[in-house]
């Protein structure tokens, strides 16, 4: 910007117009909507009729129900999640949406998913079979689901090739250290 007086002068945003600037950013970006439990299909239904592009990755599951029957169901991979893809400034918009609870954020603004991740998801999930498994992180309480050691509970130690699982005796103090597959723990939930 340059004055009448010949001397060029910078103008540079403060952090609040900054934020103003992204958030007028017209590029839509993929976001988590957080949905009542149970209501991600119908979700997915509202946004169908309102225009806006969601994402929600179902598996199929077969179920017995009372009479016997076999049933394959498919229900959400990520249960209470279906993903938009919008401009941050139309976030409200999703939240005007019956049965979206929030949109995932990190502090007051809404956080947007890495498109790569998102459009992995959209591309590969159709071509193989899949299923949810429980979120297993280093130091959490593990049960052990099948072999000689089912029923044991331990402490979730080493995720690399293996897993480890130290179990302790809590009678006598000892502990011992499991190599174990992933197949074979479930997370305690307390």
């Amino acid at each position: 910007m340059s004055c009448s007086n010949g001397i060029s002068s910078s103008i540079t945003m403060p952090h609040a117009a900054e934020a103003a600037a992204r958030d007028l950013d017209p590029a839509p970006k993929w976001f988590a909507a957080y949905t009542t439990p149970r209501h991600e299909k119908a979700v997915v239904r509202q946004f169908e009729t309102r225009a806006i592009e969601s994402f929600l990755p179902l598996y199929s599951s077969l179920r017995r129900w009372k009479n016997g029957c076999r049933v394959a169901v498919e229900q959400p991979l990520f249960p209470s999640y279906v993903f938009v893809h919008i401009p941050r400034r139309e976030s409200v918009k999703v939240l005007q949406v019956p049965g979206v609870l929030s949109i995932v954020s990190a502090g007051r603004e809404p956080a947007a998913l890495p498109t790569g991740e998102i459009e992995s998801l959209r591309e590969g999930l159709p071509l193989r079979r899949f299923e949810p498994h429980a979120c297993l992180m280093l130091g959490e309480k593990v049960r052990i689901t099948s072999g000689s050691l089912a029923g044991m509970v331990g402490v979730l130690l080493r995720r690399k090739n293996n897993l480890r699982v130290v179990l302790t005796l809590e009678l006598i103090r000892q502990s011992v250290a499991v190599e174990i597959g992933i197949e074979e723990i479930e997370p305690v939930r307390q």
